[in-house]
């Protein structure tokens, strides 16, 4: 019998150990990745976009393995190598002797470690190359832009699909020769190869053959890169014109001196070969040649250049730079879709309002009142029925047809936000099975304001309890008495704010999923949509227990046959993840198609290597004071290409994603449309009509466009070096210590602005000039017009009289009127909020309107708007509301003194007269005028601004019944009418009139 050696036992056990240890370590590390992509699967078969998922995926596994093998048989080749080189016999020397240890370990398996190496070098290989799979996609299905480079004529293709991965492809290349160089110096020193004392050569003929051919290849591929650098010149910065490109210096010296270095570097990649071992045989000569290219390239590459630059261009750039300016310009303009810029002088000379001005069919009458940044809290609050509904923190702008004409309404949807569920609402079941989805599309008109101050609600309706009645003198209604926007599926189960997981479906024929409030009962709901990843059998469930860390998912009794979970249900996140090389628009807006409620996203094809177009920051071009308040801010990413080339809709009720291509003749959108099948973006013409008709131009592209055209409508080089002309985007003028230095946002609004033939849906915003913020420079309309979107430039004369929006709002809100009611807004009870301040070009001239909300400081309050402020030319008016305003400009105009607006409301009776005693009808109602005072004033002190525009509409209704009485009383007021004081209609804060 054989007895086998301890010490082989204890090697197998090792060995065993090392085994289980590195099963458990890449078990627990490759389980989340599993569990994620195994369930990622399911989710992309739900949505039917599986060409994705596996267009990805497959990619990625191929450039891992190709990356990852090909950089470690490169390596390890290279090591095997320099082992195999080895020399057999070794001088003796104390070097040779300490390093002995070391190939005593590494000898017998030597083999092994090479492998080791090998792998790790290719595993860090691979996981970098996988990442690089966009770039891959665009590279192998580029296509041709149909525009040339102005330098080197090539197809502006070639930057942006090859050029990105040619880089990645030699940067790749020249990590495996720095890898391969080091590892293989160490192992000719370790094994005798490279010695560092003792007689003889320092250096074996085999060794000095192989780190020579190494550091020859390194050479040529910095040839290579001096090859794409020329390329890369028109992708730079030209810093005396601050404008990207290549300018005077790179194109005269750099450009010559980068051919020049890639030539000498081909001649010393040859010089180190012959001379280290064809020729000469000693390592000198290379190494003057080495010396030489590194010479070369300071004085070639870096010092003639800067000469150049300091004595040819600095002194005089404006007769240099211009051609290289002028390409600047048109690549920018090309590039971000602002070639076709429809100019229009408009020299808003008239400062006076006329009467035409209260007749203007076209702007005024469509004057957006309603904010949607502001008036979110009033939705919720007043069309809410439970505590856990809400609307988010802004709301949304879209239009829809009234009466013939198009009316833009303020839209947003009833969902369940999560947070604001109760702690008994809020346990496993309630959240996922119960409370799963929100319900109603809930709109207003922009331009009309009800019941002291609130939105005119039109559609949205839960019951008749969110049916806001008529005030109490009956005459005007808060709510339509039907649904003016149908829906036939008002249920949301896909929304920004659905941020858990639902569970839903039933197979029992049990309503479980609370759906509404309806009178005092409240109804259930079974979801009986395509949505969802069936979940019915006890290995789904299994999978996303693990994939939630959830047992309930295994123990509950909530699931049956036809259960289903609803998961990503954010729009934006569905989209993204259906198309992620989009980058989607920061607000996602809802929008009634065909009875359905659909979330309408407006996706952009992007580049960073588009040559000589300026180079933008998504994030800061695209920030304003909305930006992270119901809108998303983009990725600090800078790009030199932006097109909006895809719709995308999500269907509120089943989350369907669809994508819809809106610019056929992007190349960048046919790559990634080709990447993927071909069949994954819709052509423009299955776009269903009335989809079509709630398309509206995005936001983020116009900020884009607007911070660009800020600099780039100045298309004459040499006025462009100068800059007297640019431009800024004024700060928010809003008096919101919050938003200080913050940009003012665009706003989307019907209008028709000079040169328009009729009112449209547009997005808008001012411009003023750079530095000089009291003055306005242009105003920027873009909109869709015939399916085609444009963008319409209205530019004002240098001296123009029209004022910026900072200096309008600095003259509206300082008036006395202004400032005495701002005052007393602002206390402990209320605070004054302002809307959007619009500029108008209007009559010739500019009108500006701000409407002014009050705010109580109390939990669940909410915005109502109080006042309006007008300006056009050096008039401002100050009315409750805009048609008072706009008659009040007109009479100030015309020489007529302004409607006293301090005393009581008008009508109220005085208190002197002399007809007979008062009649009961007439007492009655100036006992009516008491009360409602009396209410005004309980309403104000208490802070509820609910009661307090309902008790101010109540006062108008009875002064209105006064007036009426009194008229056919015979007219006048009599002695002794117990009619209120003056002082009476003023209780606090109101807004009071001025006189």
């Amino acid at each position: 019998m054989v007895m086998r050696a301890p010490l082989s036992r204890v090697n197998r056990r090792g060995r065993v150990t090392v085994v289980v240890l590195t099963v458990l370590f890449l078990l627990f590390t490759l389980f989340d990745r599993v569990i994620n992509a195994w369930t990622d699967w399911l989710w992309f078969d739900e949505v039917r976009y599986r060409q994705v998922f596996t267009g990805i995926l497959t990619t990625r596994l191929v450039l891992f393995a190709l990356f990852g093998v090909g950089m470690g048989l490169i390596v390890g080749v290279n090591l095997y190598l320099a082992y195999r080189l080895r020399p057999l016999l070794r001088p003796h020397s104390l070097e040779q002797q300490a390093l002995d240890r070391y190939r005593l370990l590494l000898a017998p398996r030597v083999g092994t470690w090479i492998g080791a190496f090998a792998v790790l070098v290719g595993l860090f290989a691979g996981l970098s190359a996988q990442g690089r799979w966009q770039q891959w996609m665009l590279f192998a299905n580029s296509q041709p832009f149909g525009i040339k480079d102005p330098q080197f004529h090539l197809d502006v293709g070639f930057y942006v699909f090859e050029y990105p991965f040619w880089r990645y492809l030699l940067g790749a290349a020249f990590t495996a020769v720095i890898i391969s160089v080091l590892g293989a110096l160490a192992m000719h020193y370790l094994f005798g190869g490279v010695r560092l004392q003792g007689a003889g050569d320092r250096m074996t003929v085999a060794a000095r053959a192989h780190l020579t051919a190494l550091v020859a290849l390194f050479v040529l591929l910095k040839a290579v890169a001096y090859y794409l650098d020329r390329r890369g010149l028109l992708l730079g910065h030209n810093d005396s014109a601050d404008v990207s490109g290549a300018g005077y210096t790179d194109i005269n010296a750099l450009l010559p001196a980068k051919e020049i270095l890639a030539w000498i570097s081909v001649l010393v990649a040859i010089a180190i070969l012959v001379f280290s071992n064809a020729w000469m045989r000693s390592l000198m000569w290379p190494g003057v040649a080495m010396g030489l290219l590194v010479v070369s390239a300071v004085a070639i590459g870096g010092i003639y250049p800067y000469a150049v630059q300091s004595f040819t261009v600095r002194p005089s750039p404006l007769s240099k730079e211009p051609p290289y300016i002028q390409r600047s310009i048109d690549a920018t303009r090309q590039a971000y879709g602002l070639s076709d810029v429809k100019v229009s002088a408009y020299d808003a000379a008239n400062t006076t309002p006329s009467a035409s001005l209260a007749a203007d069919k076209g702007t005024v009458p469509n004057i957006r009142l309603l904010d949607p940044a502001v008036v979110s809290d009033t939705y919720t609050q007043l069309q809410q029925a439970r505590g856990f509904y809400d609307f988010g923190d802004k709301l949304d702008i879209d239009r829809y047809p009234f009466q013939g004409s198009t009316q833009d309404y303020v839209v947003g949807v009833r969902e369940i936000n999560y947070g604001r569920l109760s702690p008994q609402q809020s346990n496993w079941q309630n959240k996922h099975t119960v409370y799963t989805h929100g319900y109603g599309f809930v709109a207003a008109p922009a331009n009309r304001l009800v019941c002291g101050g609130q939105p005119l609600f039109v559609s949205g309706f839960l019951d008749e309890g969110t049916k806001k009645p008529t005030t109490s003198g009956g005459s005007e209604s808060c709510s339509t008495p039907t649904e003016q926007i149908s829906t036939t599926q008002p249920r949301i189960y896909y929304g920004e704010r659905m941020n858990e997981y639902a569970i839903v479906g039933d197979a029992t024929g049990k309503n479980a999923e609370f759906d509404r409030p309806s009178g005092s009962a409240e109804q259930y709901f079974t979801y009986n949509g395509s949505g969802g990843v069936d979940i019915g059998s006890y290995w789904r469930r299994l999978l996303y227990a693990a994939k939630y860390r959830e047992s309930n998912f295994l123990l509950s009794s909530v699931f049956n046959k036809n259960s289903k979970l609803m998961y990503v249900r954010n729009p934006r996140d569905r989209v993204e993840k259906v198309a992620p090389f989009l980058k989607m628009d920061g607000d996602p807006y809802p929008a009634v198609v065909n009875g359905r409620v659909v979330w309408i996203l407006d996706g952009y094809t992007t580049s960073s290597t588009y040559p000589y177009s300026q180079r933008v920051n998504l994030r800061d071009a695209t920030s304003d004071t909305q930006t992270g308040t119901g809108t998303f801010a983009q990725a600090r990413e800078e790009i030199t290409y932006l097109r909006n080339s895809v719709k995308a809709t999500v269907d509120a009720y089943d989350g369907t994603v669809k994508l819809y291509s809106y610019d056929d003749s992007d190349p960048v959108l046919k790559a990634w449309n080709q990447a993927f099948g071909g069949k994954l973006i819709q052509k423009r013409s299955d776009i269903p009509a009335e989809l079509e008709k709630h398309f509206r131009y995005p936001e983020d592209q116009f900020k884009v466009q607007r911070d660009l055209l800020a600099r780039y409508h100045v298309t004459a080089p040499d006025q462009f070096f100068s800059g007297p002309n640019f431009w800024q985007v004024p700060d928010d003028p809003a008096p919101d210590p919050e938003k200080r230095g913050q940009k003012q946002p665009p706003y989307y609004l019907v209008a028709q602005f000079p040169g328009q033939e009729q009112a449209q849906f547009q997005l808008t915003a001012a411009m003023t000039p750079r530095n000089r913020l009291n003055n306005l420079s242009a105003l920027i309309s873009a909109s869709i017009v015939d399916g085609k979107p444009q963008i319409q430039l209205l530019q004002m004369p240098e001296g123009a009289p029209a004022q910026g929006p900072s200096q309008v709002q600095q003259n509206m809100t300082s008036i006395p009127e202004v400032t005495k009611d701002l005052t007393q807004f602002r206390s402990q009870n209320s605070k004054p909020v302002y809307g959007n301040l619009l500029s108008l070009p209007v009559g010739g001239g500019m009108l500006y309107v701000e409407p002014l909300y009050i705010r109580s400081t109390t939990d669940n309050s909410y915005a109502l708007m109080r006042k309006v402020l007008v300006s056009y030319g050096k008039y401002v008016a100050y009315e409750d509301t805009l048609q008072a305003g706009i008659d009040s400009l007109i009479k100030q105009a015309t020489g007529q003194a302004p409607p006293s607006t301090s005393p009581p409301p008008a009508g109220l009776p005085p208190a002197t007269g002399t007809s007979a005693p008062p009649s009961s009808a007439l007492a009655d109602a100036a006992n009516k005028i008491q009360q409602a005072i009396g209410d005004l004033r309980a309403a104000q002190q208490s802070g509820d601004f609910d009661k307090y525009g309902q008790a101010l509409k109540a006062l108008d209704d009875a002064v209105k019944a006064y007036q009426a009485v009194q008229q056919s009383a015979g007219g006048g007021a009599p002695a002794g009418s117990p009619a209120p004081a003056p002082a009476a209609a003023s209780p606090g804060p109101s807004p009071s009139k001025n006189p």
